[in-house]
Parts: C-alpha cells; sequence; structure tokens
C-alpha cells in the first residue's frame, strides 16, 4: 500500500511539473513575441493614456518574470511582484484571468468551446479505430496478398497526405460537388462528420499499419496454436485471442495521439470553421494577441493530454493483467 502511495504521488508530481514547465514556456515565448497587447487590441490611434489605462488595468505595467536583463544594466531583480507569479496565483484559485479584448473570464471563453473540441477529438478517434481495425486485422490476416498490399497503400496515402489537404479534398467533394455536407460550421449534428474524417484520416493509418503488425506478431505464438488444436474457429482466434494481446501496443499509440488530434484540430477547426478550443486559440488567442487566452488555451489543452496519457495507463492493466502484478 506505502508503494503504491508513493508510486501515485510521484507520477501526480510528474504531470504536475509538466503542466507547469509547458505553461512556463508558452509564457516566455508569449513576453519574447515582439510587439504590444495594447496597441495590437486598442489599435494605432490609441493614446498614450489609453494605452496606460489597459496596461494597468490588465497589470501589463508589470514586470513579466522576477528578474529582467539589460545589455548594458546586467540583471535586474523585481521580486514576487510580476505578471508570471500572479498569473499561478490565479491558476490555482480556478482564475485564468481575463481576456485582453472582451473582458470575459477565460475560463468561461474556454469551457464554451472546450466540449466542441472533445467531440470533434473523440469522433476523430472513433473513425480512425472504425478504419484501422478492420482494415488492420485484414491485412494481418493475409499477409503478403493483394489485401495486405491494397491496407499498406491506403494506410500509406494517409500518412503521406497531411490534414489541410485532405479537408479542403472532403470539402470540395462532399460539400460544394455532392451537397451532402455543409462545408464550414457546427450547428447541425452532421457538420462533425467531415471534419472527423479529416482528423482521423491520419492517424487510422498509423493505427492500421500497428494492428496489421501486432496481429501477425501474434498469430506466431504458441497459444494461437493451442487454440487452433482445440479446435476454435479462426474467426474466434483472432477477434477473441490475437486481437485482445495485440491491442496493449495500439492503446499506448491512442493515448499518445491525442495530443497530436487536439493539435491537429487547430488546422481542422479553421478549415471547417468548427466552434472548438482551437479555433478560439488560433483566432481569438494568437491572431489578436490575446496573451490571457493564449495560456489558459494552453494549460486546458496540456491538462487534457496529460489525463489521456493517464487513463491510457488505467487500459493498460485492463488489457495485461501482468502490468497490473508488477
Amino acid at each position: 500500500m506505502k508503494y503504491k502511495i508513493q508510486n501515485v504521488a510521484r507520477q501526480v508530481g510528474l504531470l504536475l511539473l509538466v503542466v507547469w514547465t509547458v505553461v512556463s514556456l508558452v509564457t516566455l515565448l508569449i513576453e519574447l513575441v515582439p510587439g504590444d497587447p495594447a496597441t495590437a487590441i486598442l489599435g494605432e490611434q490609441a493614446t498614450p493614456e489609453q494605452i496606460a489605462n489597459f496596461n494597468a488595468k490588465h497589470g501589463l505595467d508589470k514586470p513579466a518574470f522576477f528578474f529582467s536583463y539589460d545589455g548594458k544594466k546586467g540583471f535586474d531583480w523585481h521580486g514576487a511582484d510580476n505578471r508570471y507569479l500572479d498569473y499561478w496565483k490565479g491558476v490555482l484559485t480556478g482564475d485564468l484571468g481575463t481576456s485582453f479584448r472582451t473582458d470575459r473570464p477565460v475560463l468561461d471563453m474556454i469551457l464554451e468551446r472546450y466540449p466542441a473540441t472533445i467531440k470533434l477529438a473523440v469522433a476523430a478517434l472513433i473513425v480512425a479505430v472504425g478504419i484501422a481495425l478492420p482494415l488492420g486485422v485484414l491485412a494481418g490476416t493475409n499477409k503478403n496478398t493483394w489485401l495486405d498490399n491494397s491496407s499498406s497503400f491506403v494506410a500509406l496515402l494517409g500518412i503521406s497526405l497531411p490534414t489541410f489537404v485532405i479537408g479542403p479534398f472532403l470539402m470540395y467533394v462532399f460539400a460544394v460537388k455532392l451537397g451532402w455536407f455543409s462545408p464550414t460550421g457546427s450547428a447541425n449534428p452532421e457538420d462533425i462528420i467531415l471534419p472527423a474524417v479529416t482528423l482521423g484520416a491520419a492517424l487510422s493509418a498509423i493505427l492500421t499499419r500497428m494492428i496489421r503488425s501486432s496481429v501477425i506478431e501474434e498469430l506466431g505464438e504458441d497459444y494461437v496454436r493451442t487454440a487452433r488444436a482445440k479446435g476454435l474457429s479462426e474467426r474466434k482466434v483472432v477477434y477473441k485471442h490475437v486481437l485482445k494481446n495485440g491491442l496493449i501496443p495500439v492503446v499506448t499509440i491512442l493515448g499518445l495521439q491525442l495530443g497530436v488530434l487536439l493539435a491537429g484540430a487547430i488546422i481542422t477547426e479553421k478549415i471547417f470553421s468548427w466552434q472548438g478550443l482551437g479555433l478560439l486559440l488560433l483566432d481569438d488567442g494568437i491572431g489578436k494577441r490575446d496573451y490571457r487566452l493564449v495560456q489558459g488555451c494552453v494549460l486546458v489543452i496540456s491538462v487534457t493530454y496529460i489525463l489521456a496519457n493517464s487513463l491510457t495507463d488505467l487500459v493498460y492493466r485492463w488489457l495485461d493483467p501482468r502490468i497490473r502484478l508488477s
């Protein structure tokens, strides 16, 4: 029991360290970007008084970090009164700050868009698994046949085509030419189909190759020969025994790829005007120099990625009892 508590504490500590590192790096990069948020948001016609009031309102009149460096004067220590420490004090109390542009709480803006991004990521995962599972099993159980070669070709095609090529192509064919879907927006339930296919295509290609390799490897194991000797049908051998054991490395990829899906969702949401967190980050955050919004979005995305990896560990333990025993 003591070992388990120590292990959990170590895992939580590592997760918190990752979140702190990610947000700190983003904050540093934001501070290094040339330009003034007040001028970018208020406009070039803003008076010095308006800019000063804006900076004071949002805490931009304070130093960015604990110290600053000047080429002539050297290091200048500012103490605890800085924007970086103020931001983390707010995070610990559930306050991600106020949007520079809208004066709305950043957390409220994120919570409005976050469900749409998660919905898109889950739909993309379903699409990816729905494509990869039959293709991977088909290729693995028919090694070096035309079925295997065809599946490998589809997988290679999916990996080679980037999201910004697949998205406009699907939009042109199925929205513009055939008129089956709306080209942009997220108002109707069917609007998620094209973005989900776009986002899940590359992942399905990776999963297809993984499932194929796992199935081929598992088919050569002793327990498969034993199952066949007992008279089990080939279908039951593959789907009840081989596939369950072969899914362990696939689950690894799924957990790691969720972060890729969230990053890819930024481009996909932009292409299809999907009102999710990625579009909020790109258009309202980065595009309009709303630094508090950028920090909040990155924080939520990194926490989501970490939680997904933790969930992956739990699935490991369900799929492979040896992990629980260790």
